[in-house]
């Protein structure tokens, strides 16, 4: 059996072939991450007559550029291991010699896989890894939007600080209705009131009403608005793009949120029957988590997502006051750290245990973060067996 150690990089790699007994048969620097340079690894494989099925090949699941070369080997019915970076760092730290550089991390993996230390990273089917990519661009995508918002409310703190008091969600679509017409006070207040009126009644769906008091009631707050009065044409403008940009990503999330429904109603999956998990985060935890078969235990499954407890003890020594480890999937952990926040409220079960935890003085992510790694062992269950979940 021969071990081969792939360092991947952006556009080259560097490869280190051992055998059983860990000595290098030979190595390879900088080989270009294309069809040339499979083509030289094979060249060289073939020169010193080893055979495809002896070959045991490991690389990094190092972002994404790990993928095209792994492709390329499974197509040639290479054995291919997707190593987490953590082991093989774990190993590194290990040697003596304090030495990293491309090729000698080629042969820290190869001697990973020699020694067998690693654990297999899974690699998705196709179905999973398309929810994962779009369930990830959707989490950037709310993410932006968020910091836009908070960008956006900086702003009319500054040209109308008052705007805040005259709706419930500065963001709804009545509120943005009116900021895409009318940014600042001035504006505001001397737009004519029947006009205001209709614009706030189409927009709420006859909730404000036709009679004119809301319309009449932002005039008047506008009138008397302790906003700038220094340029504010540059800040209004800023305003407008700001909110445009809001628009335009709330349209994208929900075609998103569209897209990612047509592939969950593909999956035989009980995901949503789990309290507090819904289409979206059913998506997420899905796509993060891919064969749960991998995962032998619950507890496999709360350190995959970051969730289990760091332990610090030396000697007699313990430590009393443990933190999540947070070493798992950062999009795994939060949609389901989301989960256990709706269903701390909702679930009886789960809502009885979270406010025992809070009774004994425990802080609310404190509580949130045991009700979540309860809700993994869930999601563990229905997911293995492939079955809803049901109340005890």
């Amino acid at each position: 059996m021969f071990f081969v150690g792939i360092d991947i990089a952006k556009h080259k790699h560097d490869i280190t072939v051992l055998d059983q007994n860990g000595d290098a048969i030979f190595a390879l620097t900088r080989v270009e991450n294309s069809h040339a340079g499979g083509s030289r690894f094979l060249a060289s494989l073939t020169k010193h007559k080893i055979q495809i099925q002896d070959c045991l090949v490991g690389m990094e699941a190092t972002g994404h550029y790990w993928l095209g070369f792994y492709s390329y080997l499974v197509a040639h019915d290479f054995e291919v291991k997707v190593i987490n970076p953590i082991v093989t760092d774990g190993y590194r730290n290990m040697l003596i010699r304090k030495v990293k550089n491309d090729i000698v991390d080629s042969q820290v993996i190869a001697k990973v896989l020699m020694l067998g230390l690693y654990q297999d990273t899974s690699v998705a089917s196709e179905e999973t890894l398309a929810l994962r990519q779009l369930c990830r661009f959707r989490t950037y995508e709310v993410d932006t939007c968020s910091d836009l918002k908070r960008k956006a409310i900086a702003l009319l703190d500054q040209i109308f600080p008052e705007f805040a008091s005259l709706f419930s969600n500065t963001f709804g679509v009545s509120a943005k209705e009116v900021l895409t017409h009318w940014v600042t006070p001035e504006e505001l207040a001397q737009v004519h009131t029947t006009k205001l009126t209709n614009l706030l009644a189409k927009a709420s769906k006859g909730r404000f009403g036709k009679d004119k008091a809301k319309a009449k009631e932002i005039k008047s707050v506008a009138s008397q608005s302790f906003g700038i009065t220094v340029a504010t044409d540059a800040f209004a403008f800023q305003l407008k793009q700001i909110l445009e940009q809001i628009t335009f990503i709330e349209e994208q999330v929900a075609d998103l949120d569209r897209q990612i429904s047509e592939y969950i109603d593909h999956i035989d999956t009980h995901i949503t029957s789990i309290p507090g998990v819904g289409p979206i985060l059913g998506a997420i935890i899905l796509g993060e988590v891919g064969d749960i078969h991998r995962f032998s235990t619950p507890n496999k499954l709360v350190a995959y997502a970051g969730l289990d407890a760091s332990v610090k003890q030396s000697g007699e020594f313990l430590g009393t006051q443990s933190h999540m480890s947070k070493r798992g999937s950062p999009y795994l952990r939060r949609a389901i750290f989301m989960a256990a926040t709706v269903a701390s409220r909702c679930d009886p079960d789960l809502s009885e245990y979270y406010h025992k935890l809070k009774e004994r003085g425990k802080h609310h992510n404190v509580a949130v973060g045991a009700v979540a790694r309860k809700l993994t062992h869930i999601i563990h269950a229905v997911l293995t067996e492939n079955r809803p979940y049901e109340k005890r």
